[in-house]
């Protein structure tokens, strides 16, 4: 990405100038072909620690590392022209302390470019995201099921329900007040979710919450039928490319047996066709 280029990408002022308005789109990507593909439609994408799961076969995100987010950034910056570029920071680099997340957040984007980071939690991490935001690292937020604590939660369950609601109000507030230019509201009932967006002066990003959020992400690999170990209840398949694969291998593999592939038109013969070398 030439640094020209990078110039047209919106900054999180302009995401957060953005509340209210035209829905704010955005997926995930982990490679640059990928971020290729989703760049022209795209206000911002994240590279997720979802990266774990669906490209590396982990059971949960609780196993990524800095270095495959380092790594999976700099692949996703180099496919990106026009949108910004948020990167998650993985479980075990922000929640000891505001400083651990800043010497992090801060490796992340001075080795990726990212445009921002995203981190998880409410109220207990509105310190850490004031001391990063006061120390120039913008802060995308990210409450309701937060998959780094699926331990504690009793697994992707929704979040905020009946008594639960206030508690989330609370950390979406949390997150807005300590300078959080968006939060993402994950697996909340959709009423809440509306709540919530009505009630914080920043855009929410909503999965498994509602349309009436301020933009909306799915993981890609989720949406292009490419993840196909589950499929929650929020993911709209928007193709099946998982499947299409998977018939182009068993097709590639009978012509591989029965000897017609390579055809003539692959292979080189022992001239070179007249006027090439």
């Amino acid at each position: 990405m030439s640094a020209t280029a990078k110039k047209t990408a919106p900054m999180p002022d302009d995401i957060r100038a953005r509340k209210g308005g035209v829905p704010l789109v955005s997926l995930t990507a982990y490679t640059t072909p990928m971020a290729q593909v989703m760049d022209p439609h795209c206000d911002f994408v994240l590279v997720g620690d979802s990266v774990g799961m669906v490209l590396h076969g982990l059971p949960s995100t609780l196993g990524v590392t800095m270095e495959m987010m380092i790594l999976h950034g700099q692949a996703v910056a180099r496919g990106l022209n026009r949108a910004m570029m948020v990167v998650d920071m993985p479980f075990g680099s922000y929640e000891e302390s505001p400083q651990q997340a800043f010497r992090n957040a801060a490796r992340i984007m001075a080795q990726t470019g990212a445009g921002a980071v995203k981190l998880e939690g409410g109220v207990t991490m509105a310190e850490t995201i004031g001391f990063l935001v006061k120390r120039g690292v913008p802060v995308m937020a990210h409450v309701g099921l937060t998959p780094q604590s699926i331990n504690t939660l009793g697994g992707y369950k929704v979040q905020g329900r009946g008594a639960a609601a206030a508690a989330l109000m609370a950390d979406a507030r949390a997150v807005a007040d300590a300078g959080a230019f968006a939060v993402v509201l994950e697996k909340v009932p959709a009423s809440l979710a509306d709540t919530v967006t009505a009630a914080v002066p920043i855009p929410t990003i909503g999965i498994g919450a509602s349309a009436g959020c301020d933009g909306q992400i799915l993981v890609v690999d989720d949406m292009l039928g490419l993840f196909t170990a589950f499929k929650a209840k929020f993911v709209k398949r928007y193709a099946t490319l998982g499947a299409d694969a998977g018939s182009a291998v068993a097709a590639y593999a009978e012509d591989v047996r029965a000897r017609r592939f390579p055809g003539p038109e692959h292979v080189f013969g022992d001239a070179a066709p007249e006027g090439k070398a």
